[in-house]
């Protein structure tokens, strides 16, 4: 379903510092822009109710899912508030084990061909590569050329509306999107804004 999503719209929202009574509106936003996998980090204020009010608001085609997770317990209690997607910046292999045991979607952070290739065997869906501001599309492009063919290696870190072309040119199948996208006090209006101009590019690249 996590590849299904992705089909839709190759873009993730990481809501990085959200707050519960934002969380709502901010995720219709998204939904309304084309949005169909949101992403709430762990080190936000009350990341769990937050990824509960989200659950509960949005329809079942789009994914919910926990960013920064960094603890095999902390894969549970995102499963209980409903949360379907463990995004993670590493990939510890217990965090990965928990996150398959559990029935999760799983998104772990790589920056090498020997991390991704154990991620992947631990039943990764996605990879994102973090960051990419460091690895650039010549990465993306070179990493392709070896891993299983349908791998989708997901840039984090750094993209805009105007930099996507050259990380999709190199095989870049979506994107995660920080704070380019979202940052604590922004408005419901400016979020929708940046929403609809990161979802134009996309449209218009892919």
């Amino acid at each position: 379903m996590l590849k299904q999503a992705l089909a839709q719209n190759g873009l993730i929202a990481i809501l990085r510092g959200i707050r519960p009574d934002e969380a709502e509106a901010v995720g219709q936003a998204l939904y309304q822009a084309g949005f169909r996998v949101i992403e709430v980090p762990l080190n936000s204020p009350e990341p769990y109710t937050s990824i509960r009010t989200l659950r509960d608001s949005l329809p079942a085609d789009c994914l919910i899912g926990a960013g920064t997770v960094l603890l095999p317990e902390q894969v549970e209690q995102v499963k209980v508030a409903g949360g379907q997607v463990i995004v993670m910046p590493h990939s510890d292999a217990k965090v990965l084990r928990a996150a398959k045991a559990a029935g999760l979607f799983l998104s772990p952070g790589v920056a090498t061909p020997t991390e991704a290739f154990a991620a992947l065997a631990e039943g990764a869906d996605v990879l994102k590569l973090f960051p990419a501001e460091q690895m650039g599309p010549a990465v993306i492009k070179a990493w392709l050329a070896v891993l299983p063919a349908g791998t989708l290696l997901l840039p984090v870190g750094g993209i805009t509306p105007d930099n996507m072309q050259v990380f999709i040119d190199a095989g870049a199948k979506g994107f995660g999107l920080g704070s380019g996208l979202f940052k604590p006090g922004m408005t419901v209006d400016q979020v929708a804004s940046r929403a609809q101009a990161y979802v134009a590019a996309w449209k218009a690249l892919s």
